[in-house]
């Protein structure tokens, strides 16, 4: 299964360390929230495959962030709460939750949660995710780019982009969806920075960037991985 991202949305610093140390030893990548704001950071900030939303935060509920998120998002949600009542159940899910964890948990029923809603939503990966074209192979389960058989650093940003375009060859992306899915569900990004950030991918991966062969401007729409058949 490829790295994917969770985002812990918990006052309780040391619950959240505990779950992020052992999501961690499971190949998860973590990130803790221990207030409203700082959760709202990090969605502008990157892109997550799952988040863990406990419902009495400092701020607001649970409940007021779900509906925040399900503005802009379908990740998937799964509260954990000590709060247990039918009532409580019914409303995270009925407001776009995916699942709900009644505190006290286990460690091994978090994760066994946690994996499931992973399997439902992206469904599993047998075999390494390879996207190859003029010398380049970006390796979407580890991802790692190389050119020609050599390491091609890219940043981040650099590698999510590239990687999200790889995801989708050979169809054309819109500029706004490109800078949703790469930048953030909230983020407030200039286009110029996506603009910025194809011109740093073809002057590493193209052999003559100001002619580029594979990242394709779409005029009037936005950025497209052209991959023939046979690259």
């Amino acid at each position: 299964m490829d790295k994917k991202r969770v985002l812990i949305i918990d006052d309780d610093e040391d619950l959240s360390f505990i779950m992020s140390e052992m999501l961690t030893s499971y190949g998860y990548e973590v990130t803790c929230a221990n207030t409203c704001d700082q959760a709202f950071f990090e969605l502008t900030d990157q892109i997550f495959h799952v988040i863990l939303l406990d419902i009495n935060l400092p701020e607001m509920t649970g409940f007021e962030v779900c509906k925040e998120i399900r503005k802009v998002s379908t990740v998937p949600i799964i509260f954990a709460s000590a709060r247990t009542s039918e009532n409580d159940r019914i409303t995270g899910l009925d407001l776009g939750g995916d699942d709900y964890l009644a505190k006290p948990y286990s460690m091994k029923e978090l994760l066994a949660h946690i994996n499931a809603v992973i399997r439902r939503t992206y469904g599993f990966t047998a075999h390494e995710k390879v996207v190859t074209f003029g010398g380049v192979a970006i390796n979407l389960t580890a991802r790692t780019v190389t050119k020609e058989g050599k390491p091609v650093s890219l940043s981040l940003r650099e590698f999510d982009l590239i990687a999200y375009l790889a995801e989708h060859k050979n169809q054309a992306i819109a500029k706004d969806q490109l800078l949703h899915e790469v930048w953030g569900t909230f983020s407030e990004v200039e286009p110029s920075t996506l603009t910025v950030h194809i011109r740093w991918l073809r002057e590493k991966l193209e052999m003559d960037p100001g002619k580029p062969k594979w990242i394709k401007t779409v005029w009037g729409m936005g950025y497209m991985l052209e991959v023939p058949d046979e690259a």
